[in-house]
């Protein structure tokens, strides 16, 4: 019993911080893509519920890889890491995402930061693409110099009508340096955010299956955490392990793998829930070997249990 209070509380307060700290840090950057768009009004603000959809599974993930990383550091007994942790991850993931889509207080816009202006001779860069604006930043149709790669300089003075368009260009934000792994990960997290959020807009039993499937597999990968005798290596295989998740999970939603599966159970499994199958199944499959271990190894680990 004491032992599930400090999980209950470990984890209320992992989802509660990372939760909140990936909305605020999607605001940030709902602000900064604003501001850094050339010219004004290429770019939206996010509202606060698709900020709050997006940190959804960033805080799913990250709280239970922490929290299956403090039962492995404190010896919990297994069974009682992955039911526990599978009990208040669905508690709170699903009332969230329920609270999220009922809160209509929650459709306002936030207010986004002025845009950047530039003066005369700005420089703006995408990939190998570089625009020199050659008035004000405000002009959208003013003058200006294009460099692609490979080919002469390009002036363009007005950007518009059939003897001017040489290349139709969209407007080049500032030079963007963020890590592909980043990139994708972000991706990834949107894509899982969007999976949710449409199977809640088919129904509560198709929404509360597929989160249950998901807490379910995370919960059962508690012996990645209980690999090796260092807890940080143990934090670090078990990111891999679920970042493996995360595209996983993206790669099964897509239609055409969904397709793809049904083709081979016609009828069998509906469409809706072959996602869902496939994370149970595998969840199965994981706690079956986690079982076998101990059989196999009874002597070590004895307090894991």
């Amino acid at each position: 019993m004491k032992n599930l209070a400090k999980l209950t509380l470990f984890f209320s307060l992992n989802f509660t911080i990372l939760f909140a700290a990936a909305v605020l840090l999607g605001l940030l950057a709902s602000w900064i893509e604003f501001a850094r768009f050339i010219p004004l009004g290429t770019a939206s603000a996010k509202n606060i519920t698709d900020l709050a959809w997006n940190a959804l599974p960033v805080a799913l993930y990250l709280a239970i890889l922490l929290t299956l990383s403090y039962t492995a550091r404190r010896n919990m007994p297994i069974p009682l890491a992955i039911s526990g942790t599978l009990l208040l991850a669905c508690i709170v993931y699903m009332g969230l995402a329920l609270g999220i889509s009922r809160a209509g207080l929650m459709e306002l816009n936030f207010r986004p930061a002025s845009a950047v202006q530039g003066a005369p001779g700005l420089i703006l860069s995408r990939s190998e693409n570089v625009m020199i604006l050659l008035r004000d930043s405000t002009d959208i149709w003013g003058p200006r110099v294009v460099s692609l790669p490979g080919q002469p300089l390009i002036y363009q003075d007005i950007p518009m009508g059939p003897n001017n368009t040489v290349l139709p260009l969209p407007p080049l934000p500032f030079g963007d340096t963020t890590p592909w792994f980043a990139r994708s990960l972000a991706i990834d997290f949107s894509l899982s955010a969007a999976e949710l959020r449409g199977r809640l807009e088919y129904g509560l039993i198709p929404f509360a299956v597929y989160a249950f499937s998901l807490v379910l597999l995370l919960a059962s990968l508690r012996f990645v955490l209980g690999l090796t005798h260092w807890p940080l290596a143990n934090l670090f295989l078990g990111a891999l392990v679920f970042r493996g998740i995360v595209s996983l999970e993206g790669f099964l939603n897509s239609r055409e793998i969904n397709t793809m599966i049904d083709s081979f159970l016609p009828g069998q499994v509906p469409p809706l829930f072959i996602t869902p199958v496939i994370f149970g199944a595998l969840a199965l499959l994981v706690i079956f070997y986690t079982l076998l271990a101990r059989i196999v190894r009874p002597r070590r680990d004895e307090d894991a249990w």
